[in-house]
């Protein structure tokens, strides 16, 4: 039996999720129970959103729950490299593989035309993908445009009718009609690779052998298989866990739940619960203890006695299982010692300091000048939104304008921060003091504060977005219809002034 071989594949283009950790647990747990190995790789081929300082805090925030690799970007390994974009050769070299196999095609089709389709098919109710033109041209027209420089993208032939069946090691066979498969594009226009022709090359030539991700994959599965075929490649094993649920039992999302591991981290969430409580995601010890370190967890590790239902993120029930931690597992002095090292963090400690030292006179003045910057959501009440000029519905507007708008920034840095608040208390016609005055709330608890835009700064997106959504939820929340009349007023005020746009598991 070869190697068993499993890994994580994040895309480093926003903060590190929690479903992340959940699926990178399970795939550590299955390739230790088994003698194998874990890799890291990160799927960077989103040129536009992927950024290194996402790529460094996937790693530490995984590294923070325990949660290791034998391979990978920062260690190297036989398979390397473990980032797709120093991977693009690799992928042109297959791409024309199945060009020459005549298993994929040149699309010349404009997006205009494309968009065209798209409409055409809502309007008349069809399955929505696409039509196959460009799979009529003969090899002069394909030469002739490519000499001419036309944009195009290579897409994948595909079976038209029968369906493929997908061998799922926990689900059994699923099968998926053809018809509801598109022709998937392989390569852009921009010469790099999307995620159904990197995820199959590098998977094969990296020799993973059992693949663990997120249900929301299994309608790609087909595609995959296919690639699988079209190369004359074995294909691995396929497992698609359940994903992590909200409380409705939708999907886990940011917009109705902190999905950033930062943010636990942040909130004083002790590394080992958040790790045990995602291993109870869907799985159990064999004999029923809830509470359990990894190495636990990997020497009972049984991947049938995964449960197929969505498991529900509670963060109820985190906090429970982060209380037993801290009274049955640390000690007096490894309490204080792991306080110690959530509070006094000298990195942060280093940014907090030159904002209160100069308005401090004892030391007894530090605790309410800096509290917030160690607690969790502030002590607030309506009432603390009261101001001459903003009313409370100016007051939810502005917050949630502002958490939509730090989704679009490019780096967590004071001045985009700044810039960004400045431009839409101008382009909103608020002067900015009065802007920030619910932000002043919102985020520190009160308006007498060091600089709020420091001090975003330096509690970070994670902890801002919670802080920000506490406080909205406080004042009312936004109905549906509300929210319909927010999102075309930002879109409105993003597109013409800030230059900015919308962007909301994975593998």
């Amino acid at each position: 039996m070869p190697e068993v071989r499993t890994r994580i594949a994040p895309s480093p283009t926003g903060d590190p999720h929690v479903g992340t950790a959940y699926i990178a647990l399970f795939n550590m747990c299955f390739a230790r129970q088994m003698g194998g190995k874990f890799i890291l790789r990160i799927e960077d081929t989103d040129q536009a959103r992927s950024t290194r300082q996402s790529e460094q805090d996937i790693l530490d925030s995984l590294r923070w729950l325990h949660l290791d690799w034998e391979e990978g970007p920062d260690k190297g390994g036989p398979c390397g490299p473990y980032r797709q974009s120093e991977r693009s050769d690799i992928y042109k070299e297959h791409v024309h593989k199945l060009i020459d196999s005549h298993n994929a095609f040149y699309c010349f089709c404009t997006e205009e035309r494309l968009d065209a389709l798209r409409r055409e098919q809502q309007e008349n109710k069809l399955q929505p993908g696409y039509d196959g033109l460009c799979q009529a041209l003969t090899l002069d027209e394909v030469k002739s445009n490519l000499d001419k420089g036309m944009p195009h993208v290579i897409r994948m032939h595909k079976p038209r009718r029968g369906t493929c069946v997908v061998k799922d090691m926990l689900r059994g066979d699923i099968e998926i009609d053809w018809a509801q498969v598109d022709m998937q594009v392989l390569m852009k226009s921009d010469g790099m690779p999307t995620y159904h022709l990197a995820n199959v090359v590098d998977d094969h030539l990296m020799g993973i052998t059992h693949i663990i991700r997120g249900e929301e994959w299994i309608n790609s599965a087909p595609k995959h298989l296919k690639l699988y075929e079209y190369f004359g490649w074995e294909p691995p094993v396929f497992i698609h866990m359940p994903l992590l649920r909200n409380a409705d039992k939708s999907k886990l999302s940011k917009r109705k739940n902190p999905t950033s591991i930062g943010y636990y981290r942040k909130m004083g969430y002790l590394s080992e619960a958040v790790v045990n409580y995602l291993g109870m995601m869907g799985w159990s010890m064999p004999n029923g203890e809830e509470l359990f370190s990894v190495d636990d967890m990997i020497a009972n590790f049984d991947i049938n006695r995964v449960s197929l239902g969505g498991p529900v993120f509670d963060t109820e029930k985190l906090d429970w299982l982060n209380g037993r931690y801290l009274r049955e597992k640390l000690s007096d002095e490894e309490f204080m010692q792991r306080f110690g090292e959530w509070a006094f963090n000298p990195e942060v400690l280093h940014q907090i300091v030159p904002l209160i030292k100069p308005r401090v006179e004892r030391f007894t003045d530090v605790a309410p000048l800096a509290g917030f910057f160690a607690s969790g959501m502030p002590a607030i009440a309506v009432d603390s939104f009261t101001h001459k000029v903003i009313s409370q519905e100016d007051s939810v507007k502005i917050l949630q304008f502002i958490a939509w708008a730090i989704e679009t920034l490019p780096a967590w840095h004071r001045d985009r921060i700044e810039g960004l608040l400045m431009g839409m208390a101008e382009q909103m016609g608020i002067k900015i003091r009065d802007f920030l005055f619910p932000v002043f709330i919102a985020i520190a608890g009160t308006s007498v504060s060091v600089s709020v835009i420091d001090s975003i700064a330096i509690i970070g997106k994670d902890m801002t977005r919670a802080r920000l959504r506490h406080a909205i939820e406080l004042l009312g929340g936004v109905s549906k219809k509300g929210a319909k009349k927010l999102e075309s007023d930002f879109r409105q005020l993003t597109l013409e002034g800030l230059g900015a746009k919308d962007t909301e598991q994975g593998e």
